[in-house]
């Protein structure tokens, strides 16, 4: 891939997701605002452009093992993937943060009172996100899987129930972001999960919790937003024009 100014984000990720880490240290947001090109992405963040190109060109001169295997899935396999690596974490994290930040807030509340804020933060966004991802599960990757089925087979693909695979994707993007902005907020609030001197091994384990979190989410909508999604509003339009 030639990487210029006008390439997208999400694209140079995809290509290679260690470039990933080459957009996080530039505050560049690769999940989310990964359909703008890296002049705006870096108009926006105040990265100088050529040097930030120069730096993606030599990260992606190391081919990824990870950023293969996910390229060589289908789109059932990949929503499965998510399933197991990302939506299995969430739900997996999500009662230990609870306790952890609930500890917190009561033996360092006083002294630290914007744990408080971040509790109420994470508590929103835990239960959206269980939320989004049964939608996710129960809604939109089985539809998916049936229009693979259905490109596979030849076999006629039945309206589903939401009109089009393009309105739950946009329902689903637009959650994405949401959960961005509240992480967001988040690292913010913590001065990036930065650890104050009177922090105990809870308070320590928390933080270190909650960026785990957050560069999950990062990997877990990059897969959806940028890989999944356009590929299953292409294959949509594709059958589509099949049997018109």
């Amino acid at each position: 891939m030639d990487i210029t100014a006008k390439s997208n984000v999400g694209d140079v990720v995809r290509f290679n997701f260690r470039t990933s880490s080459v957009f996080q240290a530039n505050n560049i947001d690769y999940c989310c605002g990964g359909n703008k090109t890296i002049d705006e992405a870096c108009k926006e963040s105040g990265a100088d452009s050529d040097r930030l190109i120069a730096e993606l060109r030599s990260t992606a001169e190391s081919t990824d093992p990870d950023t293969e295997y996910i390229n060589s899935l289908s789109l059932s396999e990949l929503s499965d993937y998510i399933i197991r690596r990302h939506h299995s974490f969430v739900r997996k994290n999500i009662p230990f943060l609870k306790e952890g930040l609930d500890r917190i807030c009561e033996v360092h509340g006083n002294a630290h009172p914007e744990l408080f804020r971040i509790r109420e933060l994470f508590n929103e966004s835990s239960g959206d996100l269980t939320i989004h991802m049964q939608k996710e599960e129960i809604m939109l990757f089985p539809y998916i899987q049936q229009m693979e089925a259905s490109a596979r087979g030849g076999s006629p693909l039945g309206k589903p129930h939401f009109g089009s695979v393009a309105n739950p994707v946009r329902m689903m993007i637009s959650e994405h972001e949401t959960e961005g902005r509240r992480f967001d907020t988040i690292a913010e609030i913590s001065g990036n999960y930065s650890l104050p001197g009177d922090a105990c091994n809870t308070y320590r384990a928390t933080l270190s919790g909650l960026k785990d979190f957050e560069t999950d989410l990062h990997r877990h909508i990059h897969l959806e937003n940028n890989i999944l999604f356009p590929k299953a509003v292409e294959m949509e339009s594709g059958l589509i024009g099949k049997q018109s």
